[in-house]
């Protein structure tokens, strides 16, 4: 999943930025409202978290226009304003979630795992292909009950494949949502990471296989 981070403190944005990336998120930093708006005019994220007091103006003005967007995102404030009236305010103009810094890490991405749930119709039961099972609440992955942990970007690309099945992904929006402003990837990044993580099931025997789907992109199939 990918998230934007709207943060000028660029310490804070960098802890941040790395604890996401660790936890499995794609994440991606600017440090103004119109940066973000920029961002988000030519990139999907699946949550936002978006600071107050930023250069040129509050964070809350921009809440509108990301409701607005197809699909739109999860929207957490994450700020200092920690007031009643401020928390009022922040939700009943459409954040989805309000917290006030310092906060743990591991609690910040509860909570994003918790907002981009509800903004996908709730809670869903796990999936199953082949040997393979995963916990879209806890995002835990097993193939016959042992974990199976891949690197971050290729558990990027099978979760993205879990969640589109039995459709196929193209290999362009793929891309999207693999992709980072500070670690863009190669033209044939998708292709490398598909090779890796086909190999890294074929060796657990997942009975899973990524097809390439001629013309359209890649999906999952359960295999004897």
């Amino acid at each position: 999943m990918r998230a934007l981070l709207v943060e000028d403190n660029d310490r804070l944005a960098g802890l941040l930025v790395t604890g996401l990336r660790r936890a499995g998120w794609t994440a991606d930093v600017v440090d103004s409202l119109d940066a973000a708006i920029a961002a988000c005019r030519t990139h999907q994220f699946d949550a936002v978290l978006l600071d107050r007091g930023l250069p040129d103006g509050d964070g809350l003005d921009m809440l509108r226009a990301l409701r607005d967007a197809a699909p739109p995102p999860a929207i957490l404030v994450l700020t200092a304003r920690g007031g009643l009236p401020e928390r009022v305010e922040g939700l009943n103009r459409g954040a989805d979630d309000y917290l006030v810094k310092p906060v743990a890490l591991e609690e910040l991405v509860a909570r994003l795992n918790a907002a981009v749930r509800r903004m996908r119709g709730g809670r869903r039961g796990p999936i199953l292909v082949g040997r393979l099972e995963y916990d879209p609440i806890s995002r835990a992955v097993t193939i016959g009950g042992v974990p199976f942990d891949p690197p971050p970007r290729e558990r990027l690309l099978l979760e993205h494949l879990l969640q589109a099945m039995p459709r196929p992904l193209g290999k362009e929006a793929l891309e999207e949502r693999l992709d980072s402003f500070e670690r863009g990837i190669g033209s044939n990044a998708v292709e490398v990471y598909v090779h890796r993580l086909r190999r890294r099931m074929e060796d657990m025997r997942a009975g899973v296989s990524i097809e390439t789907v001629r013309g359209v992109g890649y999906r999952l199939r359960a295999v004897d």
